[in-house]
């Protein structure tokens, strides 16, 4: 299709399965701009695979970013390549055997059998990365989050209020003393005991959060996992917010985008996304939260809403939709935040309009890795744990975590924890890129029934039945319970 709308071979398969760019300090500026720009049009694709291909006249093969599948080839006297997995394929006599050699990560090996002869990789390439000025449309679109003013409104640290926040999103004693301490502090993931002993959240009695509802895939046979901590160079997280432009073609619009260096923002970035309003960079905050009022059936009327707000929000112009669950009160409960965001996001591919925009999740729900690598797995471009970093802020003034770190360092240390281990859960599937992790739904469902998969969640594997709409906003409406019961007991004792 990219051939055919006019891009040469070579173009489209290195838009396609591009070079690991973003950690290589050796790479030729230019060539970085090409990959950097063609980023804003699609994802790469991940692999690991070689991938063949021809138009008639050229034939190649390419290896995607990380090198995992072996290719090797043989160039023999009588003009012959032969290339395969494995070297001795065929039967060939080593007399006739003219070069030996493997496919390189990343690099293109392509044949003109028109002229008889190998293209090298750099003579492929330079023809196609000064085609157009893709490093002076990036200067003048691509704008970086951290050039933004600060915002002057930030949302202050209410002591008083933490506590039934962190009730109302069902925090555990095992969230504040052994899950977030080790992130804070040392910047890294808390280590446990191998293997997953934990109940099926459906089996509970307790409320359960709609997470634990779902288990992660891992990569079996074909998909050789990643080290994703020596091969760190060929790992991006990376991501791009605004509208994606018509695949087709290649303009300064396309790469018209908001960057930001990870997929896990803090809550002076994610007031920076709400307040932007510049050129085809436009964003709209909705709120996932339902009456309390209307009980269980407020949760589907809420989300209709929100997906309503999204099409208007498409018609205004708006590029980036922020769904916020922070104004949670006495009368309000939040909904779940991968409910809304799954829900968004495939109400927005049957409507055909996902491209148009990208998602940013501000919760106080989501706050493990777990966590994090679900909302992106189902279509969040972005996500603001905020109630985390409010706990935080309390825990360093209030000197719990026995440290004498500032909350300006421990916050760096839980973002730098967020990167490590959202690396450590793509690279289990072979994937090296947040980009290519985003909308991927590497997961199954374990107890939820089929009506809502196939609405909220599509496409989703779920060998089981289980819970609908009205538990899951029941078990809402639990937490809730817990948060507020004693404050409406002492307004009837008043």
């Amino acid at each position: 299709m990219l051939v055919a709308s006019g891009r040469s071979l070579p173009h489209a398969i290195m838009m396609m399965i591009p070079e690991a760019f973003t950690g290589d300090e050796n790479m030729d500026e230019d060539k970085k701009a090409f990959y950097r720009y063609h980023s804003c049009l699609m994802e790469p694709w991940d692999g690991p695979a070689t991938i063949s291909f021809t138009d008639g006249r050229y034939i190649g093969s390419v290896l995607d970013r990380n090198g995992l599948r072996p290719s090797r080839y043989w160039i023999t006297k009588d003009d012959k390549v032969i290339m395969a997995s494995e070297t001795g394929a065929l039967n060939i006599e080593p007399q006739n055997i003219l070069k030996k050699g493997r496919l390189q990560p990343g690099k293109i090996f392509l044949v003109d059998t028109l002229e008889g002869r190998i293209v090298e990789d750099s003579g492929i390439k330079d023809s196609v990365i000064h085609r157009k000025p893709y490093k002076k449309w990036l200067q003048d679109n691509v704008i970086d989050i951290n050039d933004l003013p600060n915002n002057e409104e930030t949302q202050s640290l209410d002591e008083n209020n933490l506590t039934k926040q962190q009730k109302v999103f069902g925090y555990t004693a095992e969230d504040l003393k052994i899950i977030i301490p080790p992130m804070a502090v040392d910047g890294k993931e808390a280590l446990g005991s191998m293997g997953a002993d934990t109940p099926l959240a459906i089996l509970s009695k307790n409320p359960q959060l709609l997470f634990s509802y779902f288990k992660q895939l891992f990569a079996q046979v074909t998909n050789p996992p990643i080290d994703a901590i020596r091969e760190e160079i060929i790992m991006s997280q990376e991501i791009l917010l605004g509208a994606e432009q018509n695949l087709l073609d290649e303009s300064p619009l396309h790469c018209r985008r908001l960057k930001i260096s990870r997929p896990v923002i803090d809550n002076e970035e994610v007031l920076k996304i709400k307040t932007i309003n510049k050129t085809n960079l436009k964003s709209k905050t909705i709120p996932i939260l339902f009456s309390k009022k209307y009980k269980e059936k407020g949760l589907k009327k809420s989300l209709k809403k929100i997906f309503h707000e999204a099409d208007k929000a498409i018609t205004e112009g708006c590029t980036i939709i922020v769904l916020s669950d922070r104004n949670v009160d006495e009368n309000n409960v939040p909904i779940p935040s991968l409910l809304a965001c799954s829900g968004l996001h495939h109400h927005l591919i049957r409507r055909g309009t996902r491209t148009k925009l990208s998602i940013v999740v501000e919760t106080g729900e989501a706050r493990e890795m777990h966590h994090f690598a679900m909302l992106i797995g189902y279509g969040a471009n972005a996500i603001n744990p905020y109630l985390v970093f409010d706990i935080l802020e309390s825990e360093t003034k209030n000197r719990n975590f026995n440290t004498d770190l500032e909350f300006k360092t421990v916050k760096k240390n839980f973002l730098k924890s967020t990167t490590a281990g959202l690396y450590k859960i793509t690279s289990k599937m072979g994937i090296s890129t947040i980009q290519s992790y985003c909308g991927a739904q590497i997961f199954e469902a374990v107890g939820i029934n089929e009506k809502v998969i196939n609405k909220y969640f599509t496409d989703t594997p779920s060998r089981l039945g289980g819970i609908g709409l009205k538990i899951i906003a029941k078990e809402s409406l639990m937490r809730h319970d817990a948060a507020y019961e004693n404050e409406e007991d002492n307004l009837l004792n008043e």
